[in-house]
């Protein structure tokens, strides 16, 4: 491709020169000869800082969003306003467009993304269409598994990632889009079909500010990301800015589907959740049908994820009977209570619970089932709040914790640059408030074999905060970290057996 084809559609300033190009990347340790390489500011770092280096990597061509560079010699040269949406443009044009060539639902909200884009993907699957999964926990590309670094990836990967499932013969794609990156355009181009909102609550403010400008971020999803609206759009009525957004929505979009508990086009009756799964009869848009569903996932919170994906599918175009067969051949859900059994007499879950109304609802889902056994069981929780994010949250996930618990350790979780006593005395104030009983202990790996230690016969102990995640993200770097692998090995060490290691086949 030559690089005057390769800044089709991309707004430029100043270009000169034509090669041939044969790769676009953003990072200059990527850069190969005869790439392209996009020079572009972050919300951290400033790529133009690396034309050079990119240059002597054997870059052919430099497409900078700093007016102030002086085009070098002997390399193409170009100038644009945006640099990630010239991003976006080169990577959808060197990879001939793989975002229009595929159906895209987007999934967007503070809580409930992962579960619902699982819940959609196995939903098409069940209709027997392939599809592509990008998320938070990883990425699936038609039967293949990634690592996901980013929730939702740059312009460059996401089109190399949609490419790559075209060619294996995908239908369909489910993203994740997270507030971060409808903000920061990496999904600008993006035409999505189907939209979907979850909820809004407070996470995120370290960077968005205000709950008004956190919406705002979301909203783009619907309003078109430099495209047309999607067109479906799928949201929550039971939330605050969910049902703000169904007015949105339906002057924009030419479907507009609402869920709820009691209410909405697709909401639910006789609700049965117990230990063992949850039960319902789902009301659809269509005149008198309700689907019997049944899924392994528990809890409120999976009823609306389950109506939010069951939304999306219909908009898809899938029959009721794809729609429940998928909702029951999902069992797990990576990290989103996540069952450690090694024969211990009380139960043990890893929970990616992290804002203080995910905890809220963690731990309601948790004394609800002690409270079936009509005894004295407890609810035991393990949490820390991550560093360099909002502080003003903190003081809000210990009091969550504190009021749904009996007895709470206040660890640390993802520290970062910060000093975990410093983010541990943040939450203490909001723990503190509650009059349950705490201990503290910044050692992660002590505070899970502390919390297990006090358990009793038919506790549930709740390890929140990080769920899926495989690191512990400190001022000296990220080390090796799996919530699951942890609380076996104190199990084990208390005379367990856990034979099993982490696998699907004993996540639940």
């Amino acid at each position: 491709m030559t690089f005057q084809h390769l800044l089709d559609g991309a707004e430029v300033l100043a270009q000169n020169g034509d090669p041939s190009v044969h790769g676009v990347e953003y990072d200059s340790r990527q850069v190969k000869p005869g790439t392209a390489f996009v020079a572009m500011h972050g919300e951290t770092s400033d790529g133009n800082r690396f034309i050079d280096q990119a240059i002597q990597a054997g870059a052919v061509a430099v497409v900078t969003d700093s007016p102030a560079e002086r085009p070098r010699e002997g390399v193409a040269w170009a100038v644009v306003p945006n640099g990630r949406r010239a991003l976006a443009r080169l990577s959808a044009n060197f990879y001939k467009h793989p975002a229009e060539r595929i159906t895209i639902t987007g999934i967007t909200g503070t809580n409930g993304k992962s579960t619902t884009a699982f819940l959609v993907e196995s939903i098409l699957t069940a209709a027997g269409r392939k599809s592509a999964l990008i998320g938070t926990i990883e990425y699936h590309v038609a039967g293949h598994v990634y690592p996901a670094p980013h929730t939702t990836p740059e312009a460059l990967e996401l089109s190399r990632l949609l490419n790559e499932a075209l060619g294996l013969g995908a239908t369909d794609a489910v993203m994740e889009v997270s507030s971060h990156a409808l903000a920061q355009e990496r999904v600008f181009g993006v035409p999505f079909d189907v939209a979907v909102f979850t909820n809004l609550t407070r996470d995120h403010l370290d960077y968005h500010k205000t709950m008004d400008a956190y919406f705002a971020a979301k909203r783009v999803l619907f309003e078109g990301c430099g495209t047309d609206a999607p067109r479906a759009a799928v949201t929550n009525l039971d939330d605050e800015y969910g049902a703000k957004l169904a007015g949105f929505c339906r002057k924009h979009s030419a479907v507009t589907l609402t869920y709820g508990w009691e209410r909405g086009d697709f909401h639910a009756e006789n609700v049965d959740v117990s230990p063992r799964g949850t039960r319902f009869d789902m009301v659809t848009p269509q005149v008198k049908e309700k689907i019997a569903i049944f899924s392994a996932l528990i809890g409120r919170v999976n009823v609306y994820n389950i109506l939010a994906a069951a939304a999306a599918c219909y908009a898809r175009g899938c029959e009721s009977r794809a729609i429940s067969r998928g909702i029951e051949s999902l069992t797990h859900v990576p990290g989103r209570f996540e069952r450690v059994d090694c024969g211990q007499p009380f139960t043990v879950v890893v929970d990616y619970a992290h804002t203080d109304d995910a905890l809220r609802n963690l731990t309601a889902l948790a004394r609800e089932f002690v409270s079936r056994g009509g005894g004295t069981a407890r609810v035991l929780t393990v949490f820390g709040c991550g560093g360099d994010r909002d502080r003003a949250k903190r003081p809000l996930m210990g009091e969550a914790a504190g009021r749904g618990s009996d007895f709470v350790v206040l660890t640390s979780d993802n520290p970062r640059s910060e000093d975990p006593r410093a983010i541990i005395n943040d939450a203490l104030v909001g723990l503190q408030k509650t009059g349950v009983k705490y201990s503290v202990e910044a050692d992660r790996h002590k505070a899970i074999a502390l919390t297990l230690a006090e358990a009793h016969p038919g506790d549930i102990v709740l390890i929140a905060g990080k769920g899926h995640e495989k690191v512990q993200v400190t001022r000296n770097g990220s080390h090796p970290f799996d919530d699951v692998e942890v609380a076996r090995q104190a199990l084990r060490a208390s005379g367990f057996e856990c034979e099993q290691t982490r696998s699907a086949g004993n996540r639940a």
